[in-house]
């Protein structure tokens, strides 16, 4: 028998990464992991953590203006960007020093260096030494998209906004997917000129219509600016530091930041990986129901693979691919009624079919909706209104989506979710008795 240095070496100790290390080692499994930056990966420590810190952080604003219409004598606050980001900052640094004590714990070796594929069993690490493993996990994630035009490089990502030595003043995001929406929302509350530019003509695509046509109603409203329809031409740096933006049409803008938040591609730039064999999907890791690649000892778990890239999907895959290949235990992921949030202001819930994808797939569908004013911004003065929908299978009643946007709707659509993904139906939402006064009461008194 060929004996390797170890029986797993995982490359990307991100949330997928992480798991499945740990999984198999607490199998019996020896177990390696490399990361070139920083343990947690793009969720912990430049992604959805530091980034719902930040949303945190930029409610206040609404919060301490509503505080007056509840009582609050609150004073005129001014807002303190260096020691938000820099307390966001030490509790990533928590995070990384966390997730490394727990791979510590569970036997894994962590090897800080770079590390690339050198053949179907072999990885050469960026030091220069080769080792050898029966199989290896890659694990790499993804990295910002991006664009390229004359002056493209002053233009920054989601991965360095975390780090901004100040907060800009005029701030363009190019892009309308969740990432370009939620740092509009977060930008625009900390008191900076937000303008969105897209090159098509919507926001959010993949998310319910009614839905994606409110958040822009909303956003609107609250003085972000969108530019649709919209092509870069180029950016110059002024002598004062400002942006100059052109574009192949319209006026040119003036801004202190570019930020791009054109969507995320797998990160496999000289991994090695088509050297070795294994056959991409554009540009992702092409898998099969057990994670395996086309070469049988690579595997691949997460966003550098060519399914779903969101953080717990990642999770259920390398916990999946531990309990399968050294678990003895074949676990395969349901990727059915994923539910899903954009953290924008308001936030966003989703789980299943939007309505056009529901009338695709049964033909007849029934809709119900609530449009209503959540109790709370009543009071407050505030015309913000939410919108829950529940798309239905016409034909046997059985709810095959839920869409809302307002407070909380993240929180409101985890518990929901288990709803739709146990096939229930309309008349179980309408024989639930109602938990008033809520804005989740809603779910089951819709019409």
């Amino acid at each position: 028998m060929t004996t390797y240095d170890y029986d797993l070496f995982v490359i990307g100790a991100g949330s997928g990464g992480v798991r499945a290390g740990r999984g198999s080692s607490a199998h019996g499994a020896r177990v390696a992991i490399a990361e070139e930056f920083r343990v947690g990966g793009t969720c912990v420590i430049r992604g959805c953590v530091p980034k719902k810190l930040l949303v945190y952080g930029a409610h206040f604003a609404e919060d301490l203006a509503d505080a007056r219409r509840f009582g609050w004598n609150v004073p005129d606050c001014s807002f303190d960007w260096p020691r938000l980001r820099d307390n966001v900052l030490a509790e990533v640094d928590r995070l990384n020093a966390a997730y490394t004590t727990t791979l510590d714990s569970h036997k894994v070796e962590v090897i800080l260096e770079r590390a690339e594929v050198a053949g179907p069993n072999e990885i050469r690490l960026g030091s220069g030494k080769t080792v050898t493993a029966g199989r290896i996990l890659i694990a790499t994630g993804a990295t910002p998209q991006l664009l390229h035009f004359p002056g493209s490089e002053h233009a920054i990502t989601s991965n360095e906004v975390f780090h901004l030595p100040t907060l800009p003043k005029r701030v363009l995001i190019a892009g309308a997917g969740y990432i370009a929406n939620e740092f509009a929302g977060i930008f625009h509350e900390f008191g900076s000129a937000v303008t969105v530019v897209n090159r098509s003509d919507a926001i959010l695509r993949g998310y319910d219509e009614q839905i994606r046509d409110r958040l822009l109603q909303i956003s609107m409203g609250k003085g972000i600016q969108f530019r649709f329809n919209t092509v870069f031409k180029s950016i110059a740096k002024q002598d004062d530091g400002s942006l100059l933006v052109e574009f192949t049409s319209g006026e040119p803008m003036t801004v202190d930041c570019v930020m791009f938040a054109t969507g995320r591609v797998p990160n496999i730039a000289g991994l090695g990986l088509e050297e070795a064999g294994v056959v991409l999907d554009n540009g992702a890791v092409r898998v099969d129901d057990d994670n395996q690649s086309s070469v049988p000892s690579i595997y691949a778990v997460g966003d550098v693979t060519n399914r779903v890239q969101l953080t717990p999907v990642a999770i259920r895959e390398g916990q999946a691919f531990a309990d399968t290949i050294f678990g003895g235990k074949p676990t395969r992921v349901d990727y059915g009624c994923i539910p899903s949030a954009v953290f924008s202001h308001p936030p966003i819930g989703a789980v299943g079919l939007t309505e056009g994808q529901a009338k695709e797939k049964y033909g007849a569908v029934k809709v119900y909706t609530s449009d209503f004013r959540p109790m709370k911004n009543v009071l407050a003065g505030r015309n913000e209104r939410a919108l829950y929908k529940m798309v239905c299978d016409a034909a046997t009643n059985r709810v095959v989506g839920l869409h809302m946007i307002g407070p909380e709707s993240g929180e409101i659509i985890q518990a929901a979710a288990v709803a739709v993904k146990a096939g229930l139906t309309k008349d179980a939402f309408d024989q639930t008795i109602a938990l008033h006064p809520t804005m989740a009461e809603e779910l089951v008194l819709m019409k």
